[in-house]
């Protein structure tokens, strides 16, 4: 009986064989030699294209049956639930006195600063930065608008064959390419950091890391745009971008080579990380020096004095936006007075959603969400390199240099702090309304001793 087995286990082995040889071929062909060249045979962008038309038709069919139902099918959209005016704390305090007279404090201006407290409640500026960016219409991964629950029988069917290929196929694949990519940065870079220091360790070093980088970004399916190339980053200045996602670093190092800069951590980063610093001088810190701000900034400085080094990529939110706008720059990479060179990064949500919510999913659960949507599509604009002006201070340069990206990249400049969503809010911003209100206080009882 066992004989006749044979046959059919030789069998087996043989066809697992020819597709592991097959599988291996295609990978070879189609992964690692484009990224090796950095090359595209346009496959992805094929992909996107197809995506969009299926979109489409998905919306329209949508739209015909919500008509047809009598049913609201999108969500009334406006930028802000309260409108407000450009008006001073003066002027509206002014106007609630109604122009009686005014006694150094009236029980009346309490009704502001209640009213502005309720306002911010409700139309909260920083958190809802820091939420999923909400789409009017459905791409085939979310129901994005819960005035519409009824989808039809061929859009139901078109969702089950979506989930097949996400992840039936498409998942299984970008876990092998993600592995392989993460393999090789590891191994490779650990090679290269055996050749003396020299010109030959820097060219095999940014041919790797490269490399690798570019089987990462096709391990998400990623198609990225770079727009202005002749403004990439260049060596001994330093490079700042607004923050959406972890991947915001493989979007980049797949275009150009940077040192990172970041807190030496265990476990398979750690790996990660003393692999890499062994091919190229990237600048990790220990926990208990990452908040002595000069070590660090010693650090910095020292690196970015050496032209011969990589530019230093940093993202100085300190924090993951949902990319619809750029939040307060830390203002450390500013005060080096290196050349800076801004870099603005704006993801189209349609394919897939690239913000990490960190209080919400964790990085396995973050990476499970990117690997079965779509694709993940976004745009890159490197902008001219910036200097700190005669006069100006580094909080100053750091806010010119926030809302160029801001303007570039279509998003939101905001003041706030991104650090607000895990903390309280910090005493200099309740300071700064009570000198406002203080101002209107010295102001009245001035006017009336002149009069």
């Amino acid at each position: 009986m066992e004989s006749y087995l044979f046959p059919f286990d030789s069998l087996i082995c043989m066809l697992l064989g020819i597709s592991f040889t097959v599988g291996f071929t295609l990978l070879l062909v189609f992964i690692i030699v484009p990224a090796i060249f950095g090359v595209s045979f346009g496959i992805r962008r094929l992909y996107m294209k197809s995506l969009i038309k299926l979109f489409e038709w998905a919306t329209l069919r949508m739209e015909q049956g919500a008509k047809e139902k009598n049913q609201h099918l999108y969500k009334p959209y406006s930028n802000g639930i309260i409108a407000k005016e450009p008006v001073s704390l003066e002027q509206e305090i002014h106007e609630m006195r109604r122009g009686g007279a005014e006694p150094e404090f009236d029980m009346s201006d309490i009704f502001y600063f209640c009213r502005r407290g309720v306002e911010s409640i409700v139309d909260d500026e920083v958190t809802k930065r820091f939420t999923a960016e909400e789409l009017e219409s459905w791409n085939l991964l979310t129901r994005s608008n819960y005035n519409f629950h009824h989808i039809s029988t061929r859009l139901t069917a078109l969702w089950g064959v979506g989930v097949l290929i996400r992840y039936g196929f498409l998942l299984p694949l970008r876990v092998t390419l993600a592995f392989t990519g993460v393999g090789l940065l590891v191994v490779l870079t650990s090679v290269v950091g055996l050749f003396p220091n020299g010109r030959m360790k820097n060219y095999l070093s940014d041919k790797v890391h490269l490399m690798c980088y570019r089987i990462c970004v096709r391990s998400l399916t990623a198609i990225i745009t770079y727009h202005d190339s002749e403004n990439k980053p260049k060596n001994g200045g330093i490079c700042v971008a607004n923050h959406t996602s972890p991947i915001d670093v493989i979007i980049l190092a797949s275009d150009g080579c940077y040192a990172m800069v970041g807190q030496v951590h265990g476990g398979l980063m750690g790996v990660i990380q003393r692999a890499m610093v062994k091919a190229c001088p990237h600048i990790w810190f220990e926990r208990s020096e990452v908040k002595d701000r000069h070590l660090v900034a010693k650090r910095l400085s020292d690196h970015v004095a050496d032209t011969s080094k990589l530019p230093i990529l940093i993202f100085p939110e300190g924090t993951c936006i949902n990319n619809t706008s750029v939040m307060m720059f830390k203002k450390g990479s500013f005060e080096i007075g290196s050349t800076v060179y801004p870099v603005a990064i704006k993801y189209d949500p349609r394919f897939g959603d690239a913000f990490w919510n960190s209080s919400k999913f964790g990085m396995v659960n973050y990476l499970l969400h990117m690997m079965s949507s779509w694709a993940i599509v976004c745009s890159v604009w490197y902008l001219p390199p910036m200097n700190r002006m005669e006069g100006e201070d580094a909080v100053q340069f750091a806010n010119r240099v926030k809302a160029a990206i801001a303007r570039k990249g279509g998003l939101a400049d905001l003041l706030w702090d991104g650090g607000l969503k895990r903390g309280k809010v910090k005493e200099v911003f309740k300071e700064e309304q009570q000198k406002l209100y203080s101002k209107v206080l010295v102001g009245s009882s001035e006017d009336r001793s002149r009069s």
